[in-house]
């Protein structure tokens, strides 16, 4: 008697909630009390890991927005040189033209293209 005592008492030890899984038995009320902590620490890091990668796609779409005005400021700041540019080389022309003498004018439009016909 005493040693079929301690064989049931064995398999009650060695009886966990892994079998009662394997053998098809539905989870108690018993395993989430049991799991609680476990459980709680499950989900705090799956909503921590969804936090994470929401974070890391806002910050991707900003990078993004960042890269384009970026771009959009390289090309004005291109057009505005260049723009400069023109304006030191008409001032330096005006200058030399100035110094030497000579009877030209910049003029503020573009020549006309007259059509006869």
């Amino acid at each position: 008697m005493a040693t079929k005592k301690k064989n049931n008492n064995k398999e009650k030890k060695g009886y966990s909630w892994l079998n009662e899984l394997r053998y098809g038995r539905s989870i108690s009320v018993e395993f989430f009390k049991q799991n609680a902590w476990l459980l709680l620490i499950i989900v705090v890091a799956v909503i921590a890991l969804i936090g994470l990668r929401y974070k890391t796609k806002t910050k991707m779409v900003e990078i993004k927005k960042l890269n384009t005005e970026l771009a959009r400021a390289q090309s004005n700041k291109l057009q505005e040189k260049a723009a400069y540019m023109s304006l030191i080389r008409e001032t330096e022309m005006r200058r030399m033209v100035r110094e030497k003498g000579l009877p030209l004018e910049f003029q503020e439009q573009p020549p006309y293209e007259l059509i006869d016909e």
